[in-house]
């Protein structure tokens, strides 16, 4: 499919976490309705590399950056770069993220410190980084893409759970300082999706039993939280701020 650029002046992304998975799908798909396209990767440089080819070779706008969620030094100069080579950031993805199973009792200060510092303290880095290019523009767009188990709270990740419902509330706080400024801030929550992240998961009892109680009846692709995402970083959500979009298919009716 040939890109189209839906605007004269495309409006440049940054996709954190873009290789693979959600983030892949978030690019490709922001790429196809006009965005100039930064992703992320941290070590997988070359697939990283592959998905901005295949954007380009579709007639986008795209480039593979490195960024690393818990080094605040490497988010500054991977923002300086997209910069230099796109112009300033409208949209933030804040989607890099770890997962890590492991039961309450056994988890360490270690484990703690990094889960918290990848998936909370990066998205608040990121976020403190576009900022200014922002306001400046008087126009913007920050998506976190968090996850049901920051809603009700998790078992077996409970580090990572404490982690999205941060993030969450990351979301509701940014919105309150900067809506007025044409600044949005909104929370994609996904349920199960088809990721690598996950595969490890759904071999369990406990996971397959999560799948067989989804009201629509699976799990979720990643276009479709992709899709959801493109429609918070559009003019077509302009009065939509501090949210959390539910993209769960049925798992978790709350906020």
């Amino acid at each position: 499919m040939t890109i189209r650029q839906a605007q004269s002046r495309p409006r440049v992304a940054l996709v954190t976490g873009g290789s693979r998975g959600i983030g892949r799908a978030i690019a490709a798909t922001l790429a196809a309705r006009g965005h100039a396209v930064a992703l992320t990767y941290a070590t997988s440089e070359n697939e990283a590399h592959a998905v901005a080819g295949e954007i380009t070779g579709a007639g986008g706008q795209a480039m593979a950056v490195r960024l690393v969620a818990d080094d605040r030094a490497s988010i500054a100069r991977a923002v300086a770069d997209v910069r230099a080579a796109l112009g300033v950031i409208g949209v933030l993805v804040n989607n890099a993220a770890i997962a890590q199973e492991k039961p309450f009792l056994d988890l360490t200060d270690a484990d703690w410190d990094r889960m918290l510092a990848v998936n909370l303290r990066g998205p608040f880095a990121c976020a403190q980084e576009v900022l200014p290019d922002m306001l400046k523009q008087g126009w913007g767009r920050i998506i976190n893409i968090s996850s049901v188990g920051g809603q009700w709270g998790g078992m077996n990740q409970v580090h990572y759970a404490c982690a999205k419902a941060g993030l969450n509330n990351l979301t509701r706080s940014l919105a309150k300082l900067y809506s007025a400024q044409g600044i949005t801030t909104n929370t994609v929550a996904a349920g199960l999706v088809a990721t690598g992240m996950i595969a490890n998961e759904l071999e369990t009892v406990a996971g397959q039993e999560k799948v067989r109680n989804i009201p629509i009846g699976r799990i979720a692709t990643t276009d479709e939280i992709a899709r959801v995402t493109a429609f918070l970083a559009s003019d077509d959500a302009s009065y939509i701020t501090g949210q959390t979009l539910n993209a769960n298919g049925g798992m978790y009716f709350g906020a």
